[in-house]
């Protein structure tokens, strides 16, 4: 399939920068991204995606490089939620994914910054089922990914993935696309009809968001598969075990200074209310 289509910007070494792709409209994946503490623009990438584009460079101040940024970022907006999340980054010297769904651990795969291959296949074959892709034809599609391939850098090698992600019904808006400078990807942002700013309003009121559009998304069949029918043992048994996984992960993230991983240990905590809070507002049967 021609890559055409995501081909952007000039060729030679790339300045930092990252996607994040979620498997969801953006009405509700707003809510939980306030929760990542970071300005970013929202705006639709297909029938049933969205793409969030930082508005800052956190991995400029930092001290932290895009990829481990984009991974923390990633798993903060995936874990608790109904659906997964692709973080596309590059630099000057690598470029690479990471998807990131509930509680399993990331799938991630990097290319050097010349196009070659430096991660492992199993990554590929857990990405297509993670995602549902055609176990056949996508399977061969990104396998080639896997293989050497001179006339192809490491932006290049994410557009590629892009276009099998095409069948999946991933859309990016022209312009928006891996190798881009930051800068530019956030003035592609602002054009387009649907976007909306995600504000950081902090945890508090983010969860407060949160906390309101999935109880509300319980009630219409979204998170139905996730989260126990109030009064059932599990219910409580899951609530308890994001609360008490959220707390250790906060501190490991507020002691390594990482915003990403500081956002994925609210989340957990916030959800594990959430299961509580549900438990108490929803009469059980």
């Amino acid at each position: 399939m021609s890559t055409d289509g995501f081909r952007a910007g000039s060729r030679g070494a790339p300045a930092p920068g990252a996607l994040l792709l979620c498997r969801a409209d953006p009405d509700a994946v707003a809510p939980v991204a306030d929760l990542l503490r970071e300005r970013m623009l929202l705006t639709g990438a297909g029938g049933e995606w969205s793409v969030l584009v930082p508005e800052g460079k956190p991995w400029l101040r930092g001290g932290e490089p895009v990829d481990r940024v984009a991974t923390g970022w990633a798993t903060a907006l995936a874990v608790g939620s109904s659906w997964p999340v692709l973080a596309l980054w590059w630099d000057a010297d690598r470029a690479g994914y990471t998807l990131a769904s509930g509680f399993r651990r990331p799938v991630a795969y990097v290319w050097l910054a010349d196009g070659t291959p430096a991660g492992e296949g199993e990554a590929m074959r857990a990405f297509v089922v993670r995602l549902g892709l055609d176990p056949v034809l996508d399977t061969q599609s990104l396998d080639r990914l896997t293989a050497t391939d001179p006339a192809a850098d490491g932006p290049d090698r994410l557009r590629e993935l892009l276009a099998v992600l095409a069948r999946a019904g991933v859309s990016l808006p022209a312009g928006l696309g891996p190798g881009e400078h930051a800068d530019r990807l956030r003035e592609i942002a602002r054009l387009q009809n649907d976007v909306r700013q995600v504000e950081g309003v902090g945890i508090l009121a983010g969860w407060r968001e949160a906390v309101r559009a999935e109880i509300d998304a319980v009630d219409t069949g979204r998170l139905a598969p996730w989260l126990p029918r109030p009064g059932d043992p599990r219910a409580r048994a899951l609530a308890l075990a994001q609360l008490a996984a959220g707390l250790p992960v906060t501190v490991w993230g507020l002691r390594r200074r990482s915003g990403g991983w500081v956002a994925a240990g609210a989340l957990l905590l916030a959800y594990g209310t959430l299961g509580v809070a549900y438990e108490l507002v929803r009469p059980r049967d």
